[in-house]
């Protein structure tokens, strides 16, 4: 792990960790000063181009250097990985610590490569904004528009940081040589999120039409430019973090459920007034099961034709047919996260109606079933929200939109039955795969599969959503829309029935968190969420499946099982620890243990 002194105190020329030599054109000996970049247009563009290299690249895969999906490292999921030597097994274990930590292990090192890119953003606003540097005549608007696009860049990066370990330092510029550490001190949760909103609240002010024709405006056309939907997203998210009960105990900081709801209607409103909208295109029979599964392998729409509900995309097609597919793909190489049971009961009916109100024993192997819905247990995945069929394969489902014979099944000895073979990572450990983000055509020869959305408008509008009902109750308006109205406006997407008025505030965070999670599900919300609403010992202690038997009519057998308890669900998982070799660098400089607590 890089050194935080190192990042805090790089002091020679261009882009601190990251190596542009050819990028920039340096000179024989390697080196270039600020003034040789700033003094050079092209070579100021290829320096700012740079800021975006460390925005997430999501993988199935458990190594490398990319975003790992959390699925299986939260309920949502159990990874066919589990009975094997494997990161996912060392975190179901409970093999983790601060000088070893699972999901950092083989994945992004996060303290690392977001600190390196803020000192990259720092370096790159602090000279662009020097006369004595800058000496290129940059178009006023042209500058603007970097300047507003590095910022939130920043608070990108800071976000990423804050949401993982919490309060981190506050650096602004790059610091001097002679910086005395002795002085560094992790800032709070709350200071964070005023610095990473003020970021994006100076960014904002950057007028529409400024910006370069990659730069700060509403309509982009590349990815990888910031725009003001990524500004007002980051607003959201960090403001529903930071009322949240983990961030805000008591309730009495900055950051109430109030606070939040204003900042989340804001953000929601200003995004929907400038074109954001629910992606509802309905595709062929052929193409997808309904316009939820559309989405979800639509290729990134930078011009926003298409699509108006991605805000920010990961640069990488997830693999979902290699890396979490189904054996029905002969070059599939596991099953990846699969689905739990708690994941599926989640489902409301097509009517709207609840199937299970929850569990009548501690290992969730009786259901509540709702008598008032029309769910079956012997028929368990008819009549289910579209979403259903659009995010999980289940047993006797069609796999291949184009051939009607091409049914997978689950059942025991199935084509794609379970197995609970520590080697047969090829088939799923709880009688589900995941279909969101797979296109049916992908394979080896079609990379086809869809990419991780970072943020999207369906996220604003449960994030507001959330912080209303908070702060005062679900059907209460602010700014003419109520949590009701908001949650409602997400599922009318799908033809889900909205959800009544008059509800109880209890009777409505039940329906909102499992709202959430089927909307989000698979997208790495449900991880922090469990952690910042402090019940991950109640949801990440075990996960079900459902094992089914062919009988002889042919008919099913459904019986619920319950997976090998989890050893990552006390309270210290509610934050990743900070390598330990930093904190003992820190605690050496500033006489202050910066670790988290119980690491």
């Amino acid at each position: 792990m890089k050194s935080i002194f190192k990042i805090f105190s790089i002091g020679l020329v261009a882009l601190g960790a990251v190596s542009c030599s050819d990028a920039l054109d340096m000179d024989n000996d390697g080196r270039l000063e600020m003034k040789d970049i700033f003094s050079r247009h092209d070579r100021t563009v290829q320096m700012f181009a740079q800021l975006s290299n460390a925005l997430p690249k999501t993988t199935l895969t458990y190594g490398g250097t990319t975003t790992l999906m959390l699925a299986g490292f939260s309920d949502e999921a159990q990874d066919a990985n589990d009975g094997i030597t494997h990161i996912i097994n060392n975190w179901y274990s409970g093999k983790a610590s601060a000088s070893s930590f699972p999901i950092t292990s083989k994945g992004i090192d996060y303290w690392d490569t977001y600190f390196g890119a803020i000192y990259n953003c720092n370096v790159f606003i602090k000279n662009i904004n020097d006369p004595a540097v800058a000496t290129y005549p940059f178009d006023t608007t042209q500058k603007n528009g970097w300047i507003a696009q590095a910022k939130v860049l920043r608070a990108f990066y800071y976000w990423q940081l804050v949401k993982r370990y919490g309060g981190v330092p506050l650096i602004s510029e790059p610091l001097p040589m002679d910086y005395n550490y002795a002085t560094a001190k992790r800032a709070s949760f709350e200071e964070c999120a005023d610095f990473i909103i003020k970021d994006c609240d100076e960014a904002l002010e950057c007028p529409e039409n400024e910006g370069l024709s990659v730069g700060f405006k509403w309509v982009e056309q590349y990815a990888s430019s910031m725009t003001r939907f990524i500004a007002h997203a980051i607003r959201s998210e960090v403001a529903l973090y930071a009322a949240s009960p983990l961030n805000n105990p008591d309730g009495t900081g900055k950051y109430t459920w109030a606070y939040a709801a204003e900042i989340t209607k804001d953000a929601l409103d200003k995004c929907l007034a400038h074109g954001a909208a629910l992606y509802d295109n309905v595709p062929s029979a052929n193409a997808a099961i309904n316009c939820y599964d559309n989405y979800f392998i639509t290729a990134n729409d930078p011009s926003r034709v298409n699509d108006k509900e991605s805000f920010l995309k990961s640069g990488t097609r997830l693999k979902i047919w290699q890396y979490a597919g189904t054996p029905m793909n002969s070059a599939m190489k596991e099953a990846g996260p699969c689905p739990s049971q708690e994941l599926v009961d989640s489902y409301d009916m097509i009517d709207g109606t609840e199937p299970i109100l929850g569990y009548l024993d501690k290992d969730h192997l009786q259901p509540n079933v709702n008598s008032a819905s029309s769910y079956d247990e012997s028929n368990p995945y008819a009549n289910r929200d579209p979403r259903f069929y659009a995010s999980i394969y289940y047993n006797g489902c069609q796999r291949n939109l184009n051939n009607a014979n091409s049914i997978l099944y689950t059942y025991v000895g199935g084509n794609c039955g379970i197995s609970d073979k520590a080697t047969d990572v090829r088939f799923t450990r709880t009688g589900y795969y995941i279909r969101k983000f797979n296109n049916y055509v992908s394979d080896s020869s079609h990379a086809s599969d869809g990419f991780m959305p970072i943020f999207r408008l369906a996220e604003l509008y449960l994030n507001f959503a959330e912080a209303a009902y908070q702060a005062g109750s679900p059907d209460q308006k602010y700014g003419g829309m109520s949590a009701v109205d908001a949650v409602n406006a997400v599922r009318k997407r799908v033809g889900m029935p909205g959800l009544p008025t008059g509800m109880g505030k209890a009777d409505f965070e039940r329906r909102y968190r499992k709202e959430r999670r089927v909307e989000l599900a698979f997208e790495d919300h449900r991880f922090y969420d469990v952690r910042r609403w402090m019940i991950l010992d109640q949801t990440d202690k075990f996960v079900t499946g459902m094992e089914i038997t062919k009988k002889d009519d042919g008919s099913y057998d459904y019986q619920r099982i319950k997976l090998a308890d989890r050893h990552c669900s006390d309270s210290k998982f509610y934050r990743f620890p900070i390598n330990q070799t930093e904190v003992n660098k820190m605690l050496q400089h500033t006489g202050i243990n910066w670790q988290n607590p119980g690491w």
